[in-house]
């Protein structure tokens, strides 16, 4: 960044500069956009090297669907220890 466009860039944002202080700047400008840029680059690497990674596929973690156990194997014994109940089911109050 070279000094008029430093000096373009206060005047956009009203904030007066001396040569010397807009010399200065457009070093610092310098620096600091070299180092985005540097930054910029890793990023794209390193999204690029999280994608050829085994451990970024996507995968289940969860157990395997299956019956944890017969249907209706634990039914009257929760029945029995229910207070309220109608046919094979647990009475609850009404909530709405």
């Amino acid at each position: 960044m070279d000094k008029e466009e430093v000096l373009n860039l206060a005047k956009l944002a009203r904030v007066e500069l001396r040569d010397e202080e807009a010399e200065s700047l457009s070093h610092e400008f310098d620096s600091i956009l070299n180092y985005v840029g540097e930054v910029k680059k890793v990023d794209k690497l390193d999204k690029l090297n999280k994608f050829n990674k085994e451990e970024s596929t996507i995968r289940n973690v969860m157990r395997k669907d299956g019956k944890p156990h017969d249907p209706g194997l634990y039914t009257q014994k929760i029945l029995a220890q229910a207070p309220a109940k109608e046919g094979d089911y647990i009475k609850v109050k009404k909530i709405l």
